[in-house]
């Protein structure tokens, strides 16, 4: 964060866009220019990992909603400016910064920057300014690239087609490029392909090789006559921004294998891959949940454990088909708490999974679990309960309704901070009868007077999905609340409002068209509102076609 903000001493103060749509020119430079100085001037390393598991996971997830827009975008008024602060202008932009560095060389592209600043300190200026000068410095011709990758939307797909002879030889290798239909646009990529395989008990690259791809199918002459390994990987060393398939062998080496890769990088990137499957209904969720029960446990990455532990929740709330999701939580649960007894004491990943379990209880069991850590009762090494660990047990013992507003109330007279109170605004919320929900709901919508960190913490407890069999009544007061609350309250709470209220955990038909019905009815709503409507349809509508995809199984 603080190599964020010292960048915008470069980019957004010595020199500043002219308008509004080359934010990314400040943003997407600052995030880019944060992560290399962290990876190559700090002890932080591993940057990069921590990179594509939380700024490019929320960039892919923003680029596939029906709101993604150029990285260069459209900006008519201040509610856009206000919308377009997002994960297109910084993690999208970042990572396309990193590809267009690969794409001209590093050296030129740090040369043609320098020359940028010169030329234009202390003033203003817009897109073609910065092309201009990595263009002498590379010698390469980026208009064509600057229209295909910042003047258009959408991510690309690239898969591995691999063919091989009798004896394991590669015969044939090649990458596939597809794009929505909606955003069709194919692009030149700048790319490693990597292969893995098991030696000695761990999964270790064994070949690499660096290569542009562009149109609907690039042939790989290169690894012709190499043995298939166990796992390929497309994007090694992750200098593309696009979405990576693993093909059937290698998805279940993952299954069985991720762990044992030695590079943090290559772990988050296959991590990804198999994500991105999950969520495009290509591979089922129940296998994703056998993938992170079995490898998260050795994963070293903070990031990534803490991002991988949020995916494995949607994948067993939301993608699992509905008849095995008690079954899947279930699994999820007990996986947890399994993890959480065997990891090293005292470390993240520890924490990490005492909160996960605590986030993800479904028993009477469970919550005796978490009682008893939370009141010394029961220990694991090396574990500190601090206070806001303690909230945390308590907000997952509210979930399912193992404590009540009583103890809520007295821990908060324990510790009666602004921390305190936002997470008393989330416990208080996640209560899972309709009486909580509605003092929760009317606290929120009746009223004012909260600040944004209690209505942000609130709906996260209002929502959660151990609470889902009382959240399909409040849809119709859902729908009734939103234009307003767009009339009547600032950007960011009205926006903390109608993302974080939205009942997405009911993820079933009735929501859908109760979605797409108010979408209809209101055609003429502000556009940023409908926007944020149309982002909540998305999840569901992907949700729905997850838990088919898992039904075949």
């Amino acid at each position: 964060t603080i190599l964020h903000e010292l960048a915008h001493m470069w980019f957004g103060d010595l020199v500043t866009m002219k308008w509004w749509n080359d934010l990314w020119l400040n943003e997407s430079f600052a995030e880019w220019a944060s992560t290399i100085a962290t990876a190559e001037a700090t002890e932080w390393t591993e940057a990069w990992t921590t990179f594509n598991a939380m700024e490019k996971t929320w960039a892919y997830r923003q680029d596939q909603l029906p709101s993604t827009h150029p990285i260069v975008a459209e900006i008519n008024d201040l509610e856009d400016v206000q919308v377009n602060f997002d994960g297109i202008t910084y993690a999208k932009g970042g990572s396309v910064l990193k590809q267009l560095a690969a794409w001209v060389g590093i050296e030129a592209f740090f040369a043609g920057v320098s020359q940028y600043f010169q030329k234009h300190s202390w003033g203003n200026t817009e897109l073609s300014d910065l092309l201009t000068e990595l263009e002498a410095t590379s010698g390469r011709d980026l208009g064509t690239w600057s229209k295909k990758w910042l003047e258009t939307a959408g991510v690309n797909t690239l898969e591995p087609v691999v063919a091989e002879d009798d004896n394991g030889k590669i015969s044939r290798f090649a990458i596939t490029q597809t794009a929505p239909a909606d955003y069709p646009t194919i692009r030149p990529h700048r790319l490693g392909i990597g292969f893995y395989s098991l030696q000695d008990g761990a999964l270790t690259r064994i070949h690499h090789i660096e290569v542009d791809v562009d149109g609907d199918r690039t042939e790989v002459p290169e690894l012709q006559g190499l043995d298939r390994p166990d796992l390929i990987l497309l994007n090694d060393d992750d200098l593309a921004y696009a979405k990576i398939r693993l093909d059937e062998k290698s998805l279940a080496t993952a299954i069985a294998h991720l762990a044992d890769i030695h590079d943090p990088l290559a772990r988050s990137l296959v991590w990804g891959a198999a994500w991105d499957q999950t969520r495009d209904a290509e591979t089922a969720a129940s296998d994703y949940i056998d993938l992170v029960l079995g490898n998260i446990g050795r994963e070293t990455e903070s990031a990534t454990v803490r991002t991988t532990l949020a995916q494995l929740r949607t994948a067993a709330t939301l993608y699992v088909a509905p008849a095995e999701r008690e079954a899947a939580r279930l699994k999820v649960a007990d996986g947890l708490w399994a993890l959480a007894e065997s990891a090293e004491a005292g470390s993240d990943s520890q924490l990490q999974f005492v909160t996960a379990f605590a986030n993800n209880l479904v028993t009477p069991e469970h919550a005796g679990i978490v009682g008893r850590l939370r009141s010394g009762e029961e220990t694991l090494p090396g574990l500190e309960v601090d206070a806001d660990l303690s909230w945390q047990l308590l907000v997952g013992l509210a979930t399912i309704g193992a404590t009540d507003a009583g103890a809520i109330d007295a821990a908060l007279a324990a510790d009666n901070t602004a921390k305190g109170a936002e997470f008393a605004a989330q416990a208080r919320a996640a209560l899972p009868d309709a009486a909580a929900k509605q003092e929760a709901w009317d606290a929120l919508i009746a009223r004012d007077d909260a600040p944004n960190t209690i209505v942000r913490s609130a709906a996260l407890g209002f929502v959660h999905p151990a609470g889902v069999e009382v959240l399909g009544a409040f849809v119709p007061q859902y729908f009734d609340m939103l234009l307003p609350v767009w009339e009547s309250r600032t950007y960011q709470i009205a926006q903390y409002l109608i993302v974080g209220l939205f009942p997405t955990a009911l993820a079933d038909v009735a929501l859908r068209d109760a979605t797409r019905g108010w979408l209809s009815e209101h055609q003429d709503a502000p556009p940023a509102l409908r926007r944020l409507v149309l982002e909540n349809l998305a999840d569901v509508e992907r949700a729905l076609a997850a838990q088919s995809r898992d039904a075949e199984d």
